[in-house]
């Protein structure tokens, strides 16, 4: 995907990155005072999802930058923080939760990074130990072709030694990171997946062995490094398939590098259904043994999920013992049936990810 049209509201016309952004994209935009008719024109479309992705409304954030990760009730959260930069993504993966997230979705940038920072700052100078992505409503590294907030992200987390910055992707725009001190408080991160499920679900991502690549780089230039592998799509051949592109992980980045890695298996709204069958008419993910889960969502059969974790767990153990590998979004069963103990066992699963981040990243209790 790429934006096709670029509108500005009209209080942020003269904020220094919106003149940025007008001069990087090089293409006509208007200025709107009135975001709720932009977004019903949009609703209107024939694929208001697809269109959502075309149009970028830069704009300001009214509300705060610094958010709790909302987790769900009777499922394990790992308690990160959420920094709320910008909504939806250009790139288009038929599992994403986005597309039923946000009505419509749209590509917005919050452009008001005096705000931003401001608020960041005060919660660094509270010296707490904290984990914070910019990567739950958005792609972290999609904005860095108009933009140099990662960049001062980064340089700003450099200069701390409490708190770590995570950056999820599943792009390879990484040019900008090469000559940042960034004192390995910033995290770089990729989703991965099957090669299979990648080629058939994720339209506009980079490949595989190209996140792989720029994970590599990423290492060369001292930056601490994590992987999630969520969803997990279960399927005749997917443990196979799981445990290649876990060698093929180990084989690019050295386990004594990855702060974490964490595993999902593929859950959605109901909702969300009828969006993949109408937009990916040839996905067939949707059609697994699904039952709807304590939080209301669907999940695969229990056993099903244990089974494809412990594979999964198995395969990293084998290569990498000692690497923190953990469930995003399980149950205590899970936990107990796979790994053998429960994070309450360890003080939580949030302390579990701090003394991984203090180990890898240098972060003070």
């Amino acid at each position: 995907m790429t934006i096709s049209k670029l509108l500005i509201h009209k209080d942020v016309v003269d904020v220094p990155m919106v003149k940025r952004i007008v001069s990087q994209l090089n293409i006509p935009f208007r200025v709107v005072d009135e975001t709720q008719t932009l977004f019903e024109r949009v609703a209107g479309a024939k694929d208001p999802i697809q269109k959502g992705k075309e149009v970028l409304l830069l704009t300001r954030n009214k509300g705060k930058f610094l958010k709790e990760c909302p987790g769900t009730r009777s499922y394990t959260c790992c308690g990160y923080k959420i920094l709320h930069i910008g909504t939806f993504c250009t790139m288009d993966c038929s599992y994403c939760i986005l597309q039923s997230y946000f009505h419509p979705p749209i590509c917005q940038f919050f452009v008001n990074h005096d705000d931003l920072f401001a608020e960041l700052d005060q919660h660094l100078s509270l010296e707490e130990r904290s984990r914070i992505g910019t990567g739950e409503f958005t792609d972290s590294l999609i904005w860095g072709k108009w933009s140099d907030l990662n960049t001062r992200l980064i340089k700003r987390f450099a200069h701390q030694s409490r708190s770590v910055l995570e950056l999820k992707t599943k792009t390879v725009s990484i040019a900008p990171f090469a000559s940042l001190d960034h004192h390995r408080k910033t995290i770089l991160s990729w989703s991965l997946n099957a090669v299979a499920v990648s080629k058939a679900e994720e339209r506009g991502t980079a490949t595989m062995s190209a996140r792989l690549r720029a994970a590599q780089t990423c290492e060369s230039w001292g930056y601490p490094i994590a992987f999630h592998f969520d969803p997990v799509v279960i399927y005749d051949g997917c443990e196979d398939d799981y445990e290649d592109m876990i060698k093929q992980m180990f084989a690019y980045v050295s386990p004594k590098n990855i702060v974490w890695i964490s595993i999902g298996t593929f859950r959605f709204m109901p909702q969300l259904k009828s969006i993949i069958q109408q937009r990916f008419s040839d996905s067939s993910i949707i059609y697994g043994e699904f039952i709807p889960g304590l939080d209301g969502k669907m999940r695969y059969f229990k056993p099903l999920r244990i089974g494809i974790y412990q594979h999964m767990v198995s395969v990293i153990r084998k290569i990498a013992p000692d690497v923190t590998v953990y469930f995003c979004m399980e149950d205590d069963d899970v936990w107990n049936q796979v790994m053998g103990y429960l994070p309450s066992d360890r003080g939580g699963l949030s302390n579990i990810l701090d003394e991984s981040a203090a180990r890898h990243c240098g972060i003070k209790s």
